[in-house]
């Protein structure tokens, strides 16, 4: 009997910081879709976000790391941070699908449905989802059913809970000087802190 595919899910973002949504999120979606592991992948230039000053790499990938230490099943791939130029998720899985420990597993994308609504606005859409499976986790306002509807069709949608935090949010309570405890891990919270992230 031949050995069944592993099934990785892949979660891409800013993550600017990370907070407690993102990893509620990655926990549903390896819980639902029965992964062996999440792998959160971290972009150096996020094409969409071109005009926005994002933290820089070695800050958002230590909180990262920092967010994920207690969680066996999560883990950080750095390939969009390695990598010069902007950060297209088709790159990211074709390179993925040129390594051993990816090149045969089922891979799940993770995403908002408010990213899949504008799914056929990313680079090379057809060519990602021949790479790997879309599963969407609710976003607020957001209908996907608008979206391209040959593309949508392929995608998973998660059952998973509405929760509504954005690392922007996040970024703009702390530099106000407001507390964001239990909006991030403790130890997230105090390397901000430390660092002197997001002041005014």
């Amino acid at each position: 009997m031949s050995a069944q595919p592993r099934r990785l899910g892949l979660f891409g973002g800013t993550f600017d910081p990370v907070h407690f949504a993102h990893l509620a999120i990655a926990e549903w979606a390896r819980v639902d879709l029965r992964l062996e592991q999440v792998l959160f992948v971290p972009n150096q230039s996020p094409p969409h976000k071109a005009e926005v000053l994002v933290t820089s790499a070695q800050h958002r990938l230590a909180m990262l790391q920092l967010a994920i230490a207690d969680n066996p099943h999560f883990s950080v791939c750095t390939v969009e941070l390695e990598r010069e130029g902007a950060s297209y998720t088709v790159d990211t899985l074709r390179w993925l699908r040129q390594t051993p420990d990816f090149a045969d597993a089922t891979l799940f994308w993770i995403l908002g449905t408010d990213s899949l609504e504008e799914f056929d606005q990313w680079h090379q859409p057809e060519a990602i989802q021949g790479l790997c499976v879309l599963a969407a986790y609710p976003r607020l306002g957001a209908r996907p059913e608008r979206g391209r509807r040959d593309l949508v069709e392929r995608a998973i949608l998660l059952k998973a809970p509405l929760i509504e935090l954005a690392s922007s949010d996040i970024r703009r309570r702390f530099g106000a000087g407001h507390s964001i405890r239990y909006l991030v891990p403790d130890a997230v919270r105090d390397y901000i802190e430390r660092s002197g992230l997001y002041r005014r």
